[in-house]
């Protein structure tokens, strides 16, 4: 029995909601479909709140799993959250403080 690596995979998903409060109703529509085969996957989402514009977005990986960018470039993104960590400290210790009664 041979081993064959060609394949091809899509699948898609929707789903939407309502809710009723007070005469005001409001809803979330959202579909997803995924495409995959040797060399990745795209994925195409859609998401719309009622009355407002619809927000789609696709995104495509290598066959890693590693995202690319606009250009097909699959290099890792590195980030520095140095800054967003002490940011995030300093928030913290001000809750602190004003549970404390110091601020």
């Amino acid at each position: 029995m041979s081993s064959n690596s060609n394949f091809s995979f899509s699948s898609s998903s929707s789903f939407s909601t309502s809710t009723t409060t007070n005469g005001q109703t409001s809803g979330t529509r959202y579909a997803e479909q995924t495409s995959s085969n040797p060399q990745g996957t795209t994925v195409h989402t859609a998401s719309q709140n009622l009355g407002e514009t619809p927000v789609v977005e696709s995104k495509q990986y290598d066959a890693q799993g590693r995202e690319l960018r606009s250009g097909g470039t699959s290099q890792p993104v590195i980030e520095d959250v140095t800054d967003n960590d002490k940011l995030y400290e300093e928030r913290m210790e001000d809750e602190y403080a004003k549970r404390e009664g110091g601020a």
